[in-house]
């Protein structure tokens, strides 16, 4: 039975006598993981947080940023977080580390990572990075994948390219020439580019593909939660995607709203800065036509073929059961 099935029946019961006491009763605590340091680009929980969005459905919600040396899904897999916020792809590769998290609801509709070449760099296409050097933090996460996706687009492989793991220094290393192009994201690295006055160019995917098949970021429950506290997931997943909207049609008040989560944003440039960021985050918050937070089965079943082509898969991965969208509003 797939994981829509076992959400869906559980839902279905919730009212019955084996539903949880935490379902029934509902207002209890979610913690839900965020990575590393408190950013602009989390401004929807930052949001749904200050306007009460959370607190008006019933639910303590604690926002925990992990540290640098944590493991991204180690919280959720110790049973210390309910919730993570993530890329589907990392999600898929987690579960396949017998890491049991189902992502209920994506809310970047748009894969937030690229590739990036100066402006005036030779490199027009995917099909031109052949023989040229790549700076990507290393080989893990979503910059590695997308990657590893865009090189496929043009029937290459890291066999065809130099890949040099540089870290977080893609603004050093590309624009001290110590390689031809790095992976980023959209929402960040490309915004520091602009900042410091480098005019990149992304790399789009070349072929009969028009986007990476990888399934961007949402939010990723633990199985325990999934299925033991439906309504009180429920009711988070409305309240955040209420936030993405409120965030989307108003970033600059998004911005005032999470000054208490992110240091530093009461000084003006901090926060123009922040606010430049938040602006490059919208188009991926962007509902595309779907329902919002909707997991497209179809995108699933290409990520993992695509993941497991590439040997980024542990172990066989039943994909129905990594994602639901019976929990959806």
């Amino acid at each position: 039975m797939s994981a829509l099935t076992v959400l869906g029946a559980a839902a279905m019961a919730g009212c019955g006598s084996n539903a949880s006491s935490a379902d029934r009763a509902g207002g209890h605590a979610l913690t839900v993981g965020l990575t590393y340091v408190p950013n602009i680009q989390f401004a929807p929980f930052y949001v749904a947080e200050s306007l009460g969005y959370y607190k008006d459905v019933g639910l303590k919600v604690n926002l925990h940023h992990h540290s640098f040396t944590d493991a991204e899904f180690g919280a959720l897999a110790a049973g210390q977080e309910d919730v993570v916020f993530a890329g589907g792809d990392e999600m898929l590769q987690a579960r396949s580390q017998s890491v049991p998290v189902v992502d209920v609801a994506t809310l970047y509709n748009r894969y937030p990572v690229t590739v990036m070449v100066r402006a005036d760099s030779p490199v027009k296409a995917a099909a031109d990075l052949k023989g040229h050097t790549i700076g990507t933090p290393g080989p893990y996460g979503e910059t590695y994948f997308a990657l590893l996706a865009l090189l496929q687009s043009a029937g290459l492989s890291t066999s065809d390219v130099r890949v040099q793991n540089i870290g977080f220094t893609q603004q050093a290393a590309l624009t001290g020439n110590k390689v031809d192009a790095v992976t980023g994201y959209l929402n960040n690295d490309a915004v520091e580019f602009a900042q410091a006055g480098t005019a990149v160019r992304t790399i789009q995917p070349t072929g009969a593909a028009t986007t990476l098949p990888l399934v961007a970021a949402g939010l990723g429950a633990s199985q325990k939660t999934a299925e033991s506290r439906q309504a009180d997931l429920k009711s988070f997943i409305g309240a955040t995607l209420k936030a993405v909207q409120y965030t989307v049609d108003h970033p600059e008040e998004a911005v005032d709203l999470s000054k208490k989560f992110v240091p530093g944003l009461d000084d003006p440039k901090k926060r123009s800065d922040a606010l430049a960021v938040l602006k490059a985050t919208v188009p991926l918050l962007q509902s595309s036509g779907t329902q919002p937070g909707y997991n497209d089965p179809a995108a699933w079943k290409q990520m993992e073929e695509f993941m497991r082509s590439h040997d980024l898969l542990s172990k066989p991965v039943t994909v129905d059961q990594a994602f639901s969208n019976s929990l959806l509003p």
